[in-house]
């Protein structure tokens, strides 16, 4: 964890030791957590933003019973936040720790399968195609049609995948006063954003990033400025 904190973005390997469940269910966010929590931290999981999902209300149990911390469902109340796929829309501050479930830590996975490329290409910095890819949406569709997992540049370094979270949370990841740590069990990576660091969504000048926009507020609260979730119901409409 030092290492990845010092240095931004870059991926570390570690030991992806075996846990209550299998992988692909959180098991780097759940060893990250393990590791950094402590008997007067207070515990908040989330799973696609919601805390009464399967995932979220299983790991959150399970950190109870293991270690008798406290846990919470207020964002304001939490010290630790393990999360799969959002950022809370409370600003988190320097006194908490957001980490990350992460499936698949290699942002350039889908254009380099090759695992020593990617590594060469991060250590020389060449991202361009990265920047080849965005230009194909732009191409086919118009626009950057990525709308989750968006790539970042962190601290003018290494491109980052920020985990399945919605573009709409990546720029709540610049200059985050909380410390923000990344893990996945399957792959045996964790790389870390430390507090007020330069977060950075790849765009081009005549293309900048944009985050979604919705023509209708929230259906249940009437906000306009929040990140908009379908939810379906059982009432036949």
């Amino acid at each position: 964890i030092l290492k990845a904190v010092a240095i931004p973005g870059y991926q570390v390997p570690f030991g992806g030791r075996e846990m209550p469940m299998p992988y692909g269910w959180g098991t780097g966010g759940i060893q990250l957590t393990a590791s950094v929590i402590g008997e007067s931290d207070v515990l908040k999981v989330i799973d696609q933003g919601a805390d009464d999902t399967t995932n979220a209300v299983s790991i959150r149990n399970f950190f109870k019973r293991v270690t008798g911390v406290n846990t919470t469902e207020r964002t304001d109340d939490a010290t630790v936040i393990q999360t799969r796929h959002r950022i809370p829309e409370t600003p988190l501050t320097e006194d908490q720790i957001i980490i990350f479930q992460v499936p698949i830590p290699e942002p350039l996975r889908f254009i380099e399968p090759r695992e020593t490329e990617t590594r060469t290409m991060h250590a020389l910095e060449e991202y361009g195609v990265m920047q080849v890819k965005l230009y194909e949406d732009i191409a086919r569709f118009g626009h950057i049609a990525t709308t989750y997992a968006y790539p970042v540049k962190v601290n003018g370094r290494y491109v980052m995948d920020p985990s399945p979270i919605p573009k709409f949370d990546n720029p709540k990841m610049d200059m985050m006063p909380a410390l923000q740590l990344f893990g996945a069990g399957r792959e045996k990576r964790i790389y870390a954003v430390p507090p007020f660091t330069r977060v950075e969504s790849l765009d081009f000048d005549d293309h900048p990033f944009t985050v979604q926009q919705w023509d209708e507020p929230c259906a249940i609260c009437g906000s306009t400025h929040s990140y908009l979730d379908e939810v379906v119901l059982d009432d036949a409409r």
